[in-house]
């Protein structure tokens, strides 16, 4: 059974979000915490290239295939005015992937790793940033019996994916970027601060909205409807979040596929939040700092099968948008206190479209 869409995602009314701000906002992690040896960064910058954007995604591509590691795709972030160059690489990590075999299916998102390649501040610099393995795994497997030896080895797998950077040409550096958090604050993310009420004091697996579930035995099939929605989509611009385009599909293990979506909407959206207040790497020519968050792209689609159902889900956008996009600070967030509502309606309509076989019960309350 499809769930209800329009009793599932309230609009959080900005005049919310500016009376937190108003009681408890503070500057960005990155600036305001001393203390970053104890924070991971939810991204982390490791490499300072010295050649051009083109140059740098080329030599980063060789490094790749000459890695153990898995490219499943690139995508090229659409930001309106193409003011800012930004790529996002999709991969996975075989070493990790093992490691990683006994986990339950619907904890599949921590096996994803991205990389982006951008320009950034004033000459439009080239740097290269990674979703950082270790923050996801904090998140992710925090209910894990076998949680050290996951952490462990998600450091080997930000380990691998910043060999592979330093062989491209400039300067390698590891480098935390915002929202920065502690490990405890990361193995029970449920959203931030006083914004938390707006994603329901969920934490990841609590934010997994049901899009619709099956039969066990009709694993396979659900994952072909998502693949033939999917497929059937386009992309329909900037103005408008009811296209979707297929990045990528990544079977995680026998019980899990990942689908990478995107569109123009969502990449705009979200990159031009997290520039909007921020200075740092702001500049005339590279007016939007945070394409450095690029890698927070794609979106997910899960479908996983846990024996009792299968089930197709995707995140609480509102939060999924806290985990990557905090450092914006909540005046972003109110200026744009409808788009995690908008991001999950487009989704569910895609895929629940009009004669879809669904069976199972319906989404929690909120984005």
């Amino acid at each position: 059974m499809t769930a209800p869409r329009s009793a599932f995602a309230p609009t959080w009314p900005a005049a919310l979000l500016l009376a937190a701000a108003a009681a408890t906002w503070l500057p960005p992690a990155a600036t305001a915490a001393p203390d970053v040896d104890r924070r991971l960064g939810i991204f982390e910058r490791i490499s300072e290239a010295s050649g051009s954007f083109d140059e740098t995604a080329a030599a980063l591509e060789v490094a790749l295939q000459q890695s153990r590691l898995r490219l499943h795709a690139r995508t090229d972030l659409m930001l309106g005015d193409k003011v800012q160059r930004g790529r996002v690489y999709v991969l996975t990590s075989p070493d990790y992937q093992a490691a990683a075999a006994g986990e339950a299916p619907n904890t599949i998102s921590a096996q994803i790793l991205r990389l982006g390649v951008y320009e950034y501040g004033a000459g439009r610099k080239i740097q290269i940033d990674m979703t950082n393995p270790v923050a996801h795994a904090m998140v992710f497997y925090a209910g894990s019996k076998n949680y050290d030896r996951l952490i462990a080895a998600a450091n080997a797998a930000a380990q691998e994916l910043r060999d592979v950077a330093a062989k491209v040409p400039g300067t390698a550096v590891s480098v935390q970027l915002s929202p920065m958090r502690t490990e405890a604050t990361l193995k029970e993310f449920d959203g931030d601060g006083a914004a938390r009420i707006m994603a329901h004091w969920r934490n990841w697996s609590e934010s997994q909205r049901t899009i619709f579930t099956d039969k066990p035995e009709n694993f396979a099939a659900a994952v072909g409807r998502i693949e033939r929605a999917l497929r059937s989509a386009a992309d329909k611009g900037h103005d408008d979040p009811s296209g979707w385009r297929l990045v990528t599909e990544i079977p995680v293990g026998p019980n899990a596929v990942y689908f990478g979506i995107t569109n123009a909407y969502t990449e705009n959206k979200c990159v031009r939040i997290d520039s909007d207040f921020r200075s740092d790497g702001k500049a005339d020519d590279a007016p939007l700092p945070g394409v450095d968050h690029g890698p927070a792209l794609p979106l997910e689609v899960v479908v996983y099968n846990d024996g009792q159902q299968t089930r197709a889900v995707q995140y609480g956008q509102m939060w999924r948008m806290q985990l990557y996009f905090w450092d914006a600070g909540y005046v972003a967030f109110a200026k744009n206190a409808g788009v995690p509502d908008t991001l999950v309606n487009s989704i569910d309509e895609l895929l629940n479209a009009p004669g879809a076989a669904a069976t199972g019960p319906g989404n929690k309350a909120g984005s």
